[in-house]
């Protein structure tokens, strides 16, 4: 009985929580970059290279045979692969510039002075009377 609550206290730390929100959520904004590329970056960009598709280069190392297929090294796909995954470092790169640009305006805001506190609010009333007297 002892292995099962050690594990409940493991699991409910706060760090796994946040980790496994951080995983979920990391997933789920993996495939909005992921859609942001293809479905918005892409095209314009394929546009200007004129409409180059990296996936289809490849070379054919062995002809394909009544019993085997070809064997082909697919570069192309691999430089495809690659090509994404600069897309979105950058992307990823823009957006974390732009939060970190937003947490330095709120940091930014300078704090209020905090409030004496009573004991210093006393002295400094002493310290004035005795001012006066003189």
């Amino acid at each position: 009985m002892g292995m099962i609550s050690e594990f409940k206290s493991f699991a409910m730390r706060g760090n796994v929580v946040d980790m496994a929100v951080g995983i979920i959520i990391g997933g789920a904004f993996g495939k909005i970059v992921s859609s942001f590329v293809a479905d918005v970056i892409m095209p314009p960009i394929g546009v200007l290279i004129g409409g180059v598709d990296f996936s289809d280069l490849g070379i054919t190392m062995k002809a394909a045979t009544a019993d085997a297929a070809a064997v082909t090294l697919n570069y192309g796909a691999f430089l495809q692969t690659v090509f994404d995954f600069l897309i979105i470092a950058f992307a990823i790169f823009m957006a974390i510039k732009g939060m970190n640009r937003m947490r330095k305006k709120e940091e930014a805001a300078p704090a209020a002075p905090p409030k004496p506190s009573n004991e210093e609010v006393l002295l400094t009333e002493i310290r004035d009377l005795l001012k006066n007297r003189n």
